[in-house]
């Protein structure tokens, strides 16, 4: 039994390459996404062995500040509807991505 090591390696730059660009194009997109304005505001799940468990008015206070903060923001309408576009390009990008990865595996060629 013998390992193809040249393939070992292009296999391995290959995850390393998709990995980081799925993780790079989505955190572009969450950045994109806070500066239009629209910060992503998300409830915990609570668990029974939860390290943090939030309260309601923590929550209600992470929402009010996300609010106030998106009224601050000095980008025109314009700029803002530019970035939440940027930020769903990112996202589609991410998803494709998956997709794409997902069908290589099903179909293998």
């Amino acid at each position: 039994m013998s390992i193809d090591w040249g393939a070992f390696i292009s296999v391995f730059i290959a995850a390393l390459l998709g990995a980081g660009t799925i993780v790079l194009f989505y955190a572009l997109g969450l950045r994109m996404l806070v500066r239009a304005g629209r910060v992503p505001v998300v409830s915990p799940a609570e668990f029974t062995d939860a390290i943090t468990v939030l309260t309601e008015k923590e929550i209600r206070h992470a929402a009010k500040q996300a609010a106030k903060a998106a009224r601050k923001s000095p980008l025109s309408e314009g700029q803002k509807m530019l970035a939440f576009a940027a930020a769903i390009g990112c996202f589609l990008v991410c998803g494709a991505a998956v997709v794409g990865g997902i069908l290589i595996i099903v179909v293998g060629h």
